[in-house]
């Protein structure tokens, strides 16, 4: 059994069974063969991401020891040797699941092909394409001849190659080729060879064209092994108030380029002479999770593996406008009538975006506040808001720039926005801005009238059609004078949590969440001591607060019903005595990112229904401001009861979350009682009648 603290799973760990969950979609065979190579790409992509941030974190505690500011674990190099067992084992998890893929593809006609596969016309295309588009995309590094350690950046896969010559068997070099993918797609199809469809990896192209690149310098031997680094992503940004966030920004991300490697993975076959002088020159040590892998890495590009070669990819749904909404509609009207909730990735992002270029046209509108976290790349929400400026409107962004990963994004966002007249705040130096919430004043007629939304997830309109998330539209006059409050603390640098501590009806972090959140459970211990009918749902990306986790073990041994939906990391027993009847939770991994935060407390007549942006992990309670919000409309608490309810009979892509993290899939009680809960949400919805 995994302990994190006394009482609850090592957070790390619990990560990797949620990754494991990940890999049993790839590995399950009634999934399409392009939706299992999808999920091979998430998974990989989850790893790097892991190993950049959590196994970064890990390392410098082990560094520190005691002098540790925030030892968050108990026993870090504990935890990183259980790490690299476990990630070796999915490793060999994953290789056989792709070669199974590999297998599957064949028989229906499809290959991914090396170097070494082709046939005439293909190496001919192979030499016209590299010629063409790749030639001057590459520039490779002699590293022999450079002083320092070459630098080999992260996200980034290298062609390592031993360049020699049967004339001259002394003349041997060593070079590295950075892979341009992000310039060049990844995968190129090639002109058919006897009716097959034939794939090549970009890195495949280069490495049968060596000899192109390096006849000329007198060699004739090549060979090539992709290598892959991950470096420590963390940045370290000073606390102080007076920082210059944009300036620490950009220094971490350049440190991030070089920052001390947490992971290296190269091709199991790689010449060992050169695998010695590589990890010398680079400073690899075996401590540094050296992992020997296929021929293959950088897993994450098969997410946008292409699909149109394939004839049978069954369709997906597509989202549509919530019946409400349906255009030509003045949503602002419409949500004066009553509060509307939308689901994605049912319901489509595109009211959202009719809601803001609705703010941006009419006359009254005066401002439109935002908050925003990650963006679309050609996002239509910055574009409405860039409207909204020319058309006179007063438009205040608070733009997050320390989202993760999306930290560059960000500032160029920032840079555009501010360019067209829109006024950009970074939030608190000290704490990220995670809330998603917007509100629109307008004036009609000496007459101030105010519309608002709040949502679980980004404003992205490309992720919402793929992640699951709530977004409540209002005009609740208690829930829109808090989150004006909410923007007047972002807004002005002079203003305090004190003014976070007075809200009457949104639960806020890091003032109010975590003890509201408490309240409430031990509300439902009281009601259950008095008559037995303590009820709570729990959903959420990943369950890790201890405080949290203890007031639910509380709640559990009182007897209350606790039922959880937790997607990926959950750090609290089930199976402990005392409370394992009572305390039950499930994980969902399907088609949809399963990303809402939905919590209920109470069932019956006067249930307490809330979403949230917030996670119940300590960084969102303590270090982040997030916003719950409470859902008032008796319709729209049932709708999200009615989906929860469908979620918690999950038993066709749900596992169950046991103390040994063992990801057992749930057994249906009739074998003809199968509810895939993604299908069964779109079919509640589609058919779902609304009145005006």
């Amino acid at each position: 059994m995994n302990r994190g603290s006394k009482n609850t799973i090592t957070r790390d760990i619990s990560w990797l069974a949620f990754n494991g969950r990940v890999l049993q979609e790839a590995q399950d065979k009634s999934n399409h063969v392009h939706e299992r190579l999808r999920f091979l790409g998430i998974f990989s992509n989850n790893l790097d991401e892991f190993f950049r941030v959590r196994v970064a974190a890990l390392n410098r505690m082990v560094v520190l020891g005691k002098q540790a500011k925030m030892h968050l674990e108990a026993n870090p190099d504990k935890i990183l040797k259980k790490i690299q067992q476990k990630v070796l084992e999915q490793q060999a998890v994953f290789d056989n699941i792709y070669a199974e893929i590999i297998a599957q593809m064949g028989e229906m006609g499809i290959f991914i092909k090396n170097d070494t596969q082709l046939s005439k016309a293909q190496k001919t295309f192979v030499k016209k394409y590299f010629d063409t588009k790749v030639r001057s995309q590459i520039i490779p590094l002699m590293i022999e001849t450079i002083p320092g350690a070459p630098t080999i950046k992260d996200k980034s896969i290298y062609l390592a190659c031993v360049l020699g010559s049967t004339e001259n068997p002394m003349m041997q070099r060593y070079a590295l080729i950075e892979i341009p993918t992000k310039v060049l797609p990844r995968f190129v199809t090639l002109p058919p060879d006897n009716g097959s469809t034939d794939i090549i990896l970009l890195e495949d192209i280069i490495r049968f064209n060596l000899p192109q690149l390096f006849a000329p310098f007198g060699f004739n031997k090549f060979l090539g092994y992709i290598i892959k680094i991950t470096r420590d992503a963390e940045l370290d940004l000073d606390n102080e108030v007076n920082t210059n966030l944009i300036a620490e920004l950009e220094k971490g991300l350049k440190n991030r380029k070089k920052g001390r490697a947490t992971r290296f993975i190269y091709d199991r076959r790689i010449d060992q002479n050169l695998l010695t002088y590589l990890t010398r020159r680079i400073g690899i040590t075996k401590k540094d999770n050296m992992i020997a892998g296929g021929r293959i890495h950088n897993f994450k590009d098969f997410i946008d593996f292409p699909s149109t070669i394939f004839k049978d990819i069954p369709a997906r749904p597509p989202a549509f406008v919530h019946p409400l909404l349906v255009q030509p509609v003045r949503i602002m009207s419409e949500i004066e009538k009553h509060d509307v909730m939308l689901h994605f990735p049912y319901h489509s992002f595109d009211s959202i975006i009719d809601l803001l270029r609705e703010a941006a046209i009419d006359p009254n509108v005066q401002t439109i506040k935002i908050t925003l976290y990650r963006l679309a790349k050609n996002s239509k929400v910055v574009n409405a808001l860039i409207n909204a400026v020319r058309n006179g409107k007063d438009v205040l962004v608070v733009l997050e720039l320390r989202a993760r990963f999306d930290e560059e994004a960000n500032m160029r966002w920032k840079a555009d926005l501010e360019e067209e007249g829109v006024r950009v705040k970074f939030g608190k130096p000290d704490m990220k801005v995670h809330a998603k919430i917007c509100v629109i004043k307008k004036r009609e007629f000496n007459t101030i009238k105010q519309y608002a939304f709040v949502s679980t997830g980004n404003l992205n309109e490309n992720t919402a059609m793929y992640y699951g998330d709530h977004c409540l539209l209002t005009t609740d006059k208690k829930i829109i004078a808090d989150i004006n409050k909410v923007f007047e603390f972002l807004e002005h640098d002079d203003v305090r949590l004190q003014l976070l501590r007075g809200l009457k009806t949104l639960p806020v972090a890091p003032t109010s969440m975590r003890n509201k959140f408490k309240t409430l459970i031990n509300r439902e211990i009281t009601l259950h001591k008095k008559s037995k009918a303590g009820y709570i749902i729990v959903k959420t990306n990943s369950l890790a607060d201890t405080a949290l986790i203890e007031e639910l073990y509380a709640a559990a041994r009182a007897g209350v019903e606790i039922k959880m939906v937790v997607r990926g990391i959950c750090c609290a027993y089930t199976e402990a005595k005392g409370f394992k009847e009572h305390l039950k939770g499930i994980s969902i991994i399907d088609g949809y990112l399963e990303h809402a935060r939905v919590f209920i407390f109470g069932h019956g007549q006067k249930p307490q229904v809330f979403i949230s942006s917030a996670d119940w992990m300590v960084r969102n309670l303590d270090h982040r401001v997030e916003v719950a919000c409470p859902i008032f409309d008796k319709n729209i608490q049932q709708e999200l009861i009615d989906i929860m309810n469908i979620q918690l009979a999950e038993n066709v892509k749900g596992r169950v979350l046991d103390d040994e993290q063992s990801n057992t899939y749930v057994q249906p009680v009739e074998s003809n009682s199968l509810v895939r809960s993604q299908v069964a949400i779109f079919d509640y919805l589609s058919n779902k009648k609304y009145t005006n």
